[in-house]
């Protein structure tokens, strides 16, 4: 196995490397490429030594990599972006509800391909509700992760931190409103800090409904019937994870099985478990990570057949 991470979070991978050698993996067994997308990752995705590829990333890049492997019908599996939604109804403890909200979209700064960024909350709890994340959002402590008490840190990069200030500009032309956030924190000009970001009325045809930000920005709307908040969950090119949260066992089944989304949480958002499969829908990918799912993305199905003797297979062959 060859493992080429992304250029800008190659560190973890190496680490990675240290601890297979730690355990005696045998060498060659797995290789660890650095280098950037176009040139070391170009090189992989071309080599007739690749039986297989295995990408996670954006959709366009998932996309050039999927065209390349049909040249020699290579195997692919693709985990892509995500849109997903957060369905709130108006029976959820609210306190819960703003605690797993801010988990879905906040953690690890957004940078999380199933971050739960859409969040449609029932009417009758759309302002408590509201009021409650606005005022939990601006208690979140940010700055550097290996300090104490810090729950935000920097962006990736610079380029990602213009991405995403640029998003929310675009959000606010489209006619979304900013309750809280929205810009670089105070005090923070070295860094690639982006405040965690709260946007409300968010119309349903802009960027920043449709399109995956990648960061600490989280869109709200309200809805009036479990159809209605279904319709405006599925409306979406992608299909990765959801989240369902209500006291209603039976509605939140009910919920999740009408979702479609690879990965879908009832009153939590983001636990995983390497014994389940991982994957989305539609743009979101193909096939499945982790699991038995994720193992069978490698193997190949070989049939083997033995001829015992004429006696048993005379009916046959003649």
């Amino acid at each position: 196995m060859v493992l080429k991470p992304a250029e800008l979070t190659s560190m973890t991978a190496m680490e990675l490397g240290v601890i297979a050698e730690a355990a005696d993996l045998p060498p060659g067994v797995l290789n660890i490429v650095t280098g950037a997308g176009p040139v070391a990752g170009q090189a992989l995705v071309d080599h007739s030594d690749v039986d297989k590829l295995a990408f996670t990333g954006s959709g366009a890049v998932g996309s050039k990599i999927m065209q390349a492997a049909a040249r020699d019908i290579k195997r692919v599996s693709l985990e892509l972006g995500g849109k997903s939604p957060f369905l709130v109804f108006d029976d959820s403890d609210i306190d819960a509800a703003v605690e797993w909200v801010m988990f879905g979209i906040f953690w690890n700064q957004g940078e999380v391909c199933s971050a739960t960024s859409r969040v449609l909350v029932q009417q009758d709890i759309y302002e408590p509700f509201l009021k409650r994340l606005v005022e939990e959002t601006r208690k979140i402590k940010i700055g550097d992760g290996q300090e104490p008490g810090v729950l935000l840190g920097p962006l990736v990069s610079r380029r990602q931190m213009d991405q995403v200030l640029a998003a929310i500009d675009k959000a606010r032309s489209d006619g979304a409103r900013v309750a809280v956030g929205g810009g670089r924190p105070a005090g923070f000009n070295r860094g690639f800090y982006v405040e965690p970001t709260v946007l409300v009325d968010v119309p349903p045809e802009s960027d920043a409904w449709k399109e995956e930000i990648f960061g600490p920005v989280v869109c709200l709307r309200s809805f009036a019937t479990e159809d209605e908040a279904i319709a405006l969950a599925n409306d979406s090119k992608f299909g990765l994870a959801a989240a369902v949260m209500s006291k209603d066992d039976a509605r939140a089944d009910r919920v999740a099985a009408a979702l479609r989304a690879g990965i879908v949480w009832i009153n939590c958002s983001q636990p995983t478990f390497t014994e389940a499969p991982w994957g989305g829908y539609k743009q979101s990918g193909i096939g499945r990570e982790l699991g038995r799912w994720g193992l069978e993305n490698y193997l190949e199905t070989k049939q083997i057949t033995r001829f015992v003797s004429e006696e048993r297979w005379g009916w046959y062959i003649k």
